[in-house]
């Protein structure tokens, strides 16, 4: 256990957190999850709790974070990812990308160790560039409803950079566009999860606009790959990493019926304020400094996270997300 490399992971209890500490379990890691549990799950991680090469603290990152002992890396996944977890808590959603990583950052710079950052396909905005290359700046209206997490990802990416010129740390960037799999959770806002939630309900399927507006769905076990190879990566800029196989989700709505032989109809809200219109991330740095590129179409991936909601109990299946979050709240 000695001779093994040490890793934190923030927000380690998340959806894609959860998948990290497995990957870096399974490479031979010291894996030291962090989580507040906010928007967590202890469920997600707790197949890890009687391995000695796993740790958990409940810890909320925008406050302090202290590790003992060497770091090697530490991975910044600490943040509300869906619209219902950040137009709920947006204070927090801009703490744990501004404070949150600048503890981060001061920890890496302490323990001497490499730090890559979570950011998102969300600071394009609404993006007048198709697809989206890592030049673009993106389409971000900083004081609408999603300026929040939006622009908690851009100072994040900010932030990142001027420790790395200023102080010559170790840091890596990914920008996730559009990622599922197991251990998402019903409900949370998100497209996916929504649509096969509301499939086994027996609801009526919602899309918010007209269905033309595209999203690209990248694989759970796909994103990992690409997020441990740009770690190990000697690149510091930016990297999109997500499928470019481009949907819209009217037709998206379709497949969903389609997989699971229901029979609902499709009904129309409004889109929401500041909502994208497309989303397709270009990944031609990706494949070109990573050899990267998605290896699960959406078929086989759809399959699988089916599989995943199938296995729910019905209880989890009829929770309306999310949790009181009222006692987190600092008004």
């Amino acid at each position: 256990m000695e001779n093994r490399k040490r890793v934190l992971i923030t927000g380690a209890a998340g959806f894609l957190g959860s998948h990290l500490c497995d990957r870096f379990i399974k490479e031979g890691f010291h894996v030291i999850g962090m989580d507040n549990l906010i928007t967590g799950r202890l469920k997600n991680i707790e197949h890890l709790f009687p391995l000695e090469q796993f740790e958990f603290y409940n810890n909320d990152v925008s406050k302090f974070i202290h590790v003992p002992g060497q770091l090697d890396y530490i991975l910044h996944f600490a943040s509300p990812a869906s619209p219902i977890d950040y137009l709920k808590i947006p204070i927090q959603t801009l703490k744990v990308g501004s404070l949150g990583i600048h503890n981060c950052l001061g920890l890496a710079k302490a323990k001497n160790a490499r730090v890559l950052i979570a950011s998102t396909s969300e600071v394009y905005g609404d993006p007048t560039v198709h697809p989206q290359t890592e030049e673009y700046w993106g389409n971000v209206n900083p004081v609408g409803p999603r300026g929040v997490y939006d622009e908690a990802k851009r100072f994040q990416e900010a932030m990142t950079m001027a420790y790395h010129t200023y102080h010559g740390l170790e840091t890596r960037i990914v920008r996730i566009f559009n990622t599922y799999g197991p251990r998402m959770r019903l409900n949370d806002g998100r497209v996916l999860p929504a649509f096969i939630g509301q499939a086994l309900r027996g609801e009526d399927l919602t899309i918010f606009g007209d269905g033309s507006q595209t999203r690209s769905f990248c694989y759970v076990d796909d994103l990992v790959e690409g997020i441990y190879r740009l770690l190990l990566s000697d690149y510091a800029m930016p990297v999109n990493i997500g499928n470019p196989d481009e949907i819209s989700i009217g037709d998206f709505a379709e497949e969903i019926i389609k997989l699971t032989g229901t029979d609902q109809k499709v009904v129309y809200h409004d889109l929401p304020v500041n909502d994208p219109k497309q989303r397709q991330p270009d990944i031609t740095k990706a494949i070109e400094l990573l050899d990267w590129q998605p290896t699960i179409d959406r078929a086989e991936g759809l399959k699988r996270t089916y599989a995943y909601f199938k296995s729910l109990t019905t209880e989890e299946l009829n929770q309306k997300e999310h949790k009181d979050f009222d006692h987190y709240i600092v008004k």
